[in-house]
């Protein structure tokens, strides 16, 4: 017998219904991602399976005896108190103190939680397992979750899905995250349009078969509107179609009309532009053994990394490790305690704050992204507001909402409508994920890994690393590292370096470097010492000659002039060119040989 029978269950607020005479069954031991695009009614649906919202019409039936157990998207702030408290505040009231008191102490030896702890105190990825545990407490059968990975750092992930992997509990969840999604899944629910589509596979298969069935449905649309317009043009040629042979096909064209008329498009894709600013110098920064700590606790030893223009460079650590303050050190917003750090020239920097601490909500959408203007300018036009937020699937009602009434996806589609609104060559984004639908992830990736600019990224999701990045700054155990490429390439490296390192014997750790003593490493001379310290002030005057050339080159008058002179000017920006690429590799050759 399924856990949980839904039959003909509808439900809608405003506008077309979120699910229209939805039918599904549940079985136990399934895990189940529930997809669809951000307001389709993924946690309406949760709300309903968990009791705390009523269908319109029809009924979600449980079969004698099921629990269900809810973990929500957003902590609540008034939690307070020991975790044993907050973690028996899961089970009924009726429950004997006993009873209560052994079920909380195991669920919080499984979950590797201590009962005295105040929950306020914890990091967000502690309290939502302490939440966690507040659902699991009552033993459910089915375990809902909305977008359980949201604000975890990479160690919390992994220990959830190794966690939920075990746990025998049905698992319905709605999630962005598709790396989780991928391992999790084994079952792929989708509300699309009010209705609900069982896909009965894994994720990766879903994509492969959403792929053919959005082309079959395009294709099927289709026909059937140009059969319609055929119709049309008959019904239009006069009285003969209304003869009495031909009544079975008017009625055939009107019920065509109807069906076309409540035909419920795909909802449109975002329209992401980054809007580029002129280009930065080729350095934009360059951190040598820098030290910066709080209160006695480091955050970065002796880190030492070079950004240049077009560098997109992704950052991974634990909640709290120091991730948003090593961008400020890199972008010299912050001043090391020890070691330099320089950045280059011309940088435009535009940052994407996952708090959404830059969106004020009382401030309708349109004012949050224009600051009170009616238009905003890209590049060399102006748009409206209300248009350029259509970009973004905001109607103009919505354009008009304070900001305070959007859902987290919706606030998150603003501030990328902030971000992408002025022109910048430097992108700083942290967390912009969450709560994102998978549709709106791909474009970003696509935009980003187009975009001619550098890019900086704070993100736990491993897929976008993958996809984004081409070298990865870590916070590990032993320090912060630099790897190249993304979060993959970061664990096989890892993996790698774990495996070639043996324990260190007693007998050996004389000799261990003795290789390396005995050719002895190669040290700068005085000469190539001080030509490395001059390089990078050389690199900057042939960056800015470069621009000014450029520059000038760009203007139309420039090619009015006699041949001659343009023709020198040509090769005096090959020869800058050439200079340049030739410091460069002098620079890295000389870097080199110092870090050794």
């Amino acid at each position: 017998m399924p856990l949980i029978t839904l039959r003909d269950v509808s439900i809608g607020f405003r506008g077309p219904p979120l699910l229209d005479e939805t039918s599904c069954l549940i079985e136990a031991g399934q895990r189940i991602g529930l997809l669809g695009r951000n307001g389709a009614g993924k946690t309406t649906l949760l709300r309903m399976l968990a009791g705390q919202v009523e269908p319109d019409h029809g009924e979600i039936v449980l079969a004698p005896a099921t629990k269900v157990a809810w973990l929500p998207q957003d902590v609540p702030e008034d939690v307070t108190g020991p975790v044993a408290r907050v973690v028996a505040a899961g089970l009924p009231e009726q429950i004997a103190a006993w009873e209560a008191e052994q079920q909380v102490a195991q669920i919080l030896s499984r979950m590797e939680l201590k009962a005295d702890v105040r929950f306020e105190t914890l990091s967000s990825g502690m309290k939502r397992r302490v939440l966690l545990a507040q659902a699991l407490v009552v033993e459910p059968d089915v375990l809902l979750l909305d977008e359980p990975t949201n604000h975890l750092d990479l160690e919390a992930i992994t220990w959830l899905e190794d966690f939920l992997s075990r746990h025998s509990a049905t698992l319905i969840f709605v999630t962005h995250d598709r790396a989780f999604l991928r391992r999790m899944a084994n079952r792929i629910l989708e509300i699309d349009r009010g209705r609900l589509f069982d896909w009965s596979c894994d994720y990766s298969t879903f994509l492969k078969r959403k792929e053919a069935e959005l082309a079959a449905e395009e294709k099927q649309n289709a026909l059937f509107d140009r059969r319609l317009a055929e119709e049309e043009i008959w019904i239009r040629q006069g009285i003969k179609a209304r003869r009495t042979r031909n009544e079975g096909r008017v009625r055939a064209l009107e019920q065509m009309r109807k069906e076309r008329s409540e035909r419920r498009e795909k909802q449109g894709s975002v329209r992401l532009e980054i809007q580029e600013a002129q280009r930065s110098g080729r350095l934009v920064a360059e951190a040598k053994e820098i030290v910066f700590g709080y209160d006695g606790q480091a955050i970065v030893e002796r880190f030492s990394t070079t950004i240049l223009r077009g560098d997109k460079i992704g950052v991974v650590g634990r909640n709290g490790a120091g991730k948003t303050t090593l961008l400020r050190l890199l972008l010299g917003q912050l001043e090391p305690q020890a070691g330099t750090v320089r950045t280059g020239t011309n940088l435009e920097i535009a940052y994407f704050d996952q708090l959404r601490q830059q969106l004020d909500g009382t401030q309708s959408v349109a004012d949050n992204v224009a600051d009170g203007r009616t238009s905003i300018q890209l590049g060399d036009r102006s748009r409206h507001i209300i248009g350029y937020l259509s970009d973004f699937l905001f109607t103009p009602e919505q354009a008009r909402l304070p900001v305070r009434f959007l859902s987290g996806g919706e606030r998150n589609r603003v501030l990328l409508a902030r971000l992408f609104a002025k022109p910048a060559n430097v992108l700083v984004l942290d967390e912009p994920t969450n709560d994102l639908d998978t549709e709106t992830l791909e474009l970003l990736e696509e935009r980003l890994a187009q975009f001619a600019g550098t890019v900086l990224l704070v993100s736990h999701d491993r897929e976008f690393l993958n996809n984004v990045v081409t070298s990865t700054i870590v916070f590990e155990p032993e320090g912060v590292k630099e790897y190249v490429g993304g979060y993959d390439d970061w664990r096989r490296q890892r993996a790698q370096q774990s495996s070639t390192t043996e324990p260190e014997k007693p007998a050996a750790k004389s000799t261990r470097n003795k290789p390396r003593q005995q050719s002895g490493p190669r040290r700068l001379s005085y000469k190539e010492q001080r030509e490395l310290d001059a390089l990078p002030a050389t690199i900057e005057t042939l960056e800015a000659q470069l621009a000014t050339l450029h520059e000038t080159m760009a203007d139309a008058q420039f090619y009015q002039q006699a041949s001659d002179r343009i023709a020198a000017e040509q090769a005096r920006l090959k020869e800058l060119e050439a200079e340049l690429a030739e410091a460069y590799r002098r620079w890295e050759e000389l870097e080199g040989i110092s870090n050794f």
